[in-house]
């Protein structure tokens, strides 16, 4: 079984723009991504999903920089970047992961990955748009599906959103979804790159546990909210943008 994460990014973000090259502590948010991607256990490959468009020449070079493959392909439709991508790499299972997300946690994805090959689910996610299905918080989203899950939604989705998405359809037509949730339910917090506000917080937290390593993980963080509770104001009014 072949397991690759594909890492989708582009710098035509809406609400902030070329967000993954913005830097922190010296380094892009890509690099920050790949560096703690690298650390999990579990993955044979791991794959930067971009676009033609000639403004994402950069993220291409920054992740060849990284030493990680790439995949250009759509820029709308984001269900197809993914299956070409995963034909490419040949794949078996699909890790998907966004470049928005900096404090995406190894440790977590690593279970995660064990759990999805021991069980026997098409899919195993720890985000959901249903508050009450998520327990960790936004920007640890991780989604595990299977090829043939994949290949299903790049040929019968055929909605809007089902393209933008990639995995609104496997949500709506899996048999086997698995929810994957903390004992305790940490879903109030908002760790994603959408907004400037959330570039604020996110540049706090790094000045204050990155030292040059990634050695801070889900604990570390929620220990720096308990002991700082005036960081979660940074960020708590902004909502998740809808699925169209």
């Amino acid at each position: 079984m072949k397991i690759g994460a594909i890492i989708q990014a582009r710098m035509g973000s809406t609400r902030l723009p070329e967000k993954v090259m913005k830097k922190i502590q010296g380094k892009s948010v890509l690099e920050h991504v790949l560096e703690r991607v690298k650390q999990a256990t579990g993955l044979d490959e791991i794959i930067i999903a971009t676009t033609v468009h000639e403004r994402d020449d950069q993220i291409e070079a920054e992740a060849l920089r990284c030493g990680v493959n790439v995949y250009r392909g759509s820029e709308e439709d984001v269900l197809s970047r993914y299956y070409e991508a995963a034909c490419l790499y040949e794949l078996d299972c699909i890790v998907r992961i966004t470049s928005d997300c900096p404090l995406i946690d190894p440790k977590l994805l690593s279970e995660m990955i064990v759990f999805f090959k021991e069980g026997n689910y098409d899919f195993v996610s720890n985000a959901s748009g249903d508050i009450s299905l998520r327990t960790y918080p936004r920007g640890l989203d991780t989604e595990i599906f299977t090829f043939s899950m994949l290949e299903q939604a790049f040929r019968q989705g055929k909605e809007t959103y089902h393209r933008e998405h990639v995995t609104p359809y496997i949500y709506e037509q899996a048999q086997q979804v698995f929810y994957y949730k903390n004992t305790r339910n940490d879903g109030k917090y908002r760790w994603t790159l959408d907004t400037e506000e959330d570039f604020q917080l996110i540049s706090q937290i790094y000045q204050r546990l990155y030292h040059g390593r990634h050695d801070f993980y889900l604990k570390e963080i929620l220990q720096l909210f308990e002991n700082n509770p005036e960081l979660y104001e940074i960020n708590r009014h902004i909502e998740q943008k809808k699925i169209r």
